[in-house]
């Protein structure tokens, strides 16, 4: 069933107020909803003509209207094709931009490398703070449901569970609606226990499906199990400098500069206790990293919007140019900065 923008607008405003407010929605309150500038005797006659093509009713004489099941099933069908679009589409940019980012990141080190004839450290930016942006589930079989997540800056992760009763393709449409009508927008913290409760008393024997979803939204949010990407430049810097070339010394340093582990937590814990200027300076003993106790390492956190983010570091001895390098810091998240925002221009 094809419609116009005006008329597509309109049952979209009905069926959002109806699942907001539960009560029949009225022209006057769809004038005051929408952004058509429309009279409401314009808009009664176009939810006329909405009524008679049986995707909203009339519940009892006088009153506003509410959607049909089929002004229900052409709402989510539109919704569902319109973010199965998006998905594709995000799937395809981010792997594109992940390729892209790559090869800054590891020129990026290699620069700062060179530059400061330190060894230098940057990690891959990953999303924090995550607000979910959208939910589908869709039927696999009988008894499997997929649950599709799109959360903040347009990481998509999917999601197959078990479902002991089989779930008809209504009562899949009616889950969809409430899943995204209530979650949202929000982060993981902002989905508490009321809203929890709520969703599961209107999902009635189906509760089970909320729970799972609500597990897969976690973890889909949830960073702390992700790998962290790290790449390395200039490690044999360090053999410049006297204190750090023994023999001992030099094979733990650059043993530890392949150690990923390691320095993933050192690069987690910057982004932790960066001060307010956003760079962070270990001295000797105080860095996290027992292999590093002879050397200083600076870091920063860089942000690309979106809730991703980054930690660069450089790595010398106790007595490196500590103003040239925190000046390179602040340099460098500018650069960084400007040019994930030029190739997002370039893509649009």
């Amino acid at each position: 069933m094809q419609l116009d923008d005006r008329k597509k607008k309109i049952l979209q405003a009905i069926i959002r107020n109806y699942l907001e407010t539960g009560e029949p929605v009225g022209s006057r309150t769809i004038s005051k909803y929408t952004d058509l500038n429309l009279s409401s005797a314009t808009i009664r006659n176009e939810m006329s003509d909405l009524e008679e093509m049986g995707l909203i009713i009339q519940p009892h004489t006088s009153a506003g209207r509410i959607p049909s099941d089929m002004g229900y099933r052409l709402y989510v069908d539109t919704m569902l094709e319109d973010k199965e679009r998006e998905i594709t589409e995000m799937k395809e940019l981010m792997i594109e931009k992940a390729d892209r980012m790559e090869q800054v990141l590891k020129q990026v080190v290699k620069v700062l490398a060179a530059n400061t004839n330190y060894a230098s450290i940057i990690s891959a930016p990953r999303i924090h703070h995550n607000k979910l942006k959208f939910i589908q589930l869709s039927q696999v079989d009988e008894h499997q449901i997929l649950a599709v997540i799109v959360v903040e800056g347009n990481l998509v992760k999917n999601k197959i569970f078990q479902v002991e009763e089989a779930i008809d393709n209504e009562t899949l449409l009616k889950l969809n609606i409430l899943l995204n009508t209530s979650m949202n927008g929000l982060t993981l913290e902002e989905i508490n226990l009321g809203m929890i409760s709520r969703m599961k008393e209107q999902a009635g024997i189906h509760s089970q499906v909320v729970s799972n979803v609500l597990d897969a939204i976690a973890e889909s949010i949830s960073v702390e199990d992700e790998e962290m990407e790290i790449y390395t430049s200039g490690a044999t810097n360090i053999l410049k400098y006297p204190e750090l070339s023994g023999n001992d010394r030099a094979a733990q340093l650059l043993g530890a500069l392949e150690e990923k582990k390691p320095l993933a937590g050192l690069l987690g814990d910057s982004q932790e206790h960066e001060n307010s200027t956003g760079i962070q300076v270990y001295i000797g003993s105080e860095t996290p990293v027992q292999n590093m106790k002879d050397c200083s390492v600076v870091t920063a956190t860089y942000d690309l919007g979106d809730g991703m983010q980054g930690t660069v570091g450089i790595i010398g001895p106790k007595r490196m140019d500590y103003d040239k390098v925190i000046g390179t810091m602040k340099t460098l998240m500018a650069q960084l900065d400007g040019i994930y925002k030029r190739r997002e221009s370039d893509d649009q």
